[in-house]
């Protein structure tokens, strides 16, 4: 064919005057990209157009999400998603858990690897990352979102940048069979209560708390939260470390805090400073221990381990006081989506399906055993740990969750004091005054 190339050149040339058009049928490595529609009748063109637009159109969403305990149930809704819109494929990866999903995304930004959906707990976390963020105001599912929902992602001008992904609240989950076992017959609501129990579980041979002090997030900033949010003002006060006007040393909630650890780890199981997420969790659902600081996300595992777990939660309570029987609520975080993204319109429409469609919220409520943060989406199949926070939420038994508020990164230093203290090295004024000075080094 080299030899003669001249003149099949030539040939060919003289073939194509003749008959005004070329071959279509072409086999060759050509026949896949579309070139013969510049050849063929417009009519047949825009056939041809129609049926290869499938591989045209086929997009990509990378998703970066950080919440551990859907992740399997996560990737199967992603997978009805995927059935659904077959030119759209989900490249679901999670880290979360023990790991810093602060870090890891401000890693994958810093690499070019941005993805198109990722998390964002607002307020604080919003002025920092709102440069990367799109503008969701505008999208359908927003008229459905409880106002409680919308708080932690609007700016200042009133523009919402991000889809809230449930209400969840947290508390001492306990184990109704263990506190029947040891003759508690009526749940404690303060903390002179919650004292008598523990003593009545270890007195029974039972352990009573499960104390997961090797994970910051859960002391420095869950466990933490509570004397910010029993604050009078919580909002109002935490404005004041900003400018001054408030400290923590000297604030009664905060020497109150200090009962809360001492009876956690003095009642607790052992190695409480190396306890990670994991053995906390299946601490408590094996039935080893009676109460897990933890909250509603939980519920699946706990599950997994025990399908018959008879539980409910506490609250964690600073005090006597009345007003000691509250549990944290809040928004725990949100999608957003990143507003560089290529397929920022299909990143869009999966949000939009996620709380709008029946298979969206089956997933929600059944799968994720999620309370969910829309109007329009009835809480259903809501376990024990999700009926409990509802309850308490609907007698407006709640406290607000305030770390979102507080100065970037300042949750893993104030766990590390709280770490200090409850191994022995430190006393706890040393805990109050370096929580003041992380506050003032870092606001």
């Amino acid at each position: 064919m080299k030899r003669n190339l001249f003149l099949f050149l030539s040939v060919l040339f003289a073939i194509a005057i003749i008959t005004g058009c070329s071959s279509s049928n072409s086999d060759g490595d050509g026949g896949s990209n579309g070139s013969e529609e510049d050849t063929n009748s417009s009519e047949g063109s825009e056939e041809e157009t129609e049926e290869g637009s499938g591989d045209e159109e086929m997009v990509t969403l990378d998703f970066f999400q950080f919440k551990v305990e859907i992740a399997d149930q996560l990737e199967a809704m992603i997978t009805e998603y995927e059935e659904e819109n077959p030119n759209v494929e989900i490249n679901l990866e999670t880290v979360g858990g023990g790991a810093d999903y602060g870090a890891a995304l401000k890693a994958k930004f810093a690499s070019g690897e941005e993805p198109d959906i990722f998390n964002n707990g607002g307020f604080k976390e919003l002025e920092l990352w709102k440069e990367h963020l799109a503008d969701l105001s505008n999208e359908p599912w927003t008229e459905n979102v409880l106002p409680i929902g919308k708080v932690p992602m609007t700016d200042t001008d009133g523009k919402l940048y991000g889809m809230p992904v449930n209400l969840e609240g947290y508390g001492f989950i306990y184990n109704k069979d263990l506190f029947e076992q040891a003759g508690i017959t009526e749940p404690p609501t303060t903390l002179t209560e919650l004292k008598e129990a523990a003593q009545k579980l270890e007195n029974n041979g039972i352990i009573p708390f499960s104390a997961g002090y090797g994970e910051w997030w859960v002391i420095g900033q869950h466990l933490l939260n509570i004397p910010f949010a029993q604050q009078e003002d919580p909002v109002a006060f935490i404005e004041g470390l900003y400018d001054g006007s408030e400290t923590v040393v000297g604030n009664d909630k905060f020497a109150q805090f200090q009962d809360v650890i001492d009876t956690e780890i003095g009642f607790g199981n052992e190695n409480p400073i190396t306890t990670d997420y994991n053995t906390q969790v299946t601490l408590f659902a094996s039935g080893e221990t009676a109460m897990l600081q933890q909250g509603n996300w939980t519920e699946n595992m706990i599950y997994e381990i025990n399908p018959d777990m008879n539980m409910a939660f506490l609250p964690i309570p600073l005090n006597d006081d009345e007003k000691a029987d509250r549990l944290p609520v809040g928004v725990p975080n949100n999608w957003v989506l990143n507003k560089d993204s290529e397929n920022l319109e299909e990143a869009k429409a999966f949000l939009n399906w996620m709380v709008s469609s029946e298979t969206g919220q089956r997933y929600i409520t059944e799968e994720f055993a999620f309370i969910p943060a829309f109007d329009n989406i009835e809480p259903d199949g809501l376990g024990a740990l999700g009926q409990s926070i509802l309850e308490y939420s609907k007698a407006e038994k709640t406290i607000p969750w305030t770390w979102f508020r507080w100065p970037d990164g300042a949750n893993q230093e104030f766990a590390a004091k709280i770490q200090e203290y409850a191994s022995g090295r430190i006393e706890y004024s040393e805990v109050v005054e370096s929580i003041q000075t992380i506050w003032d080094d870092m606001k």
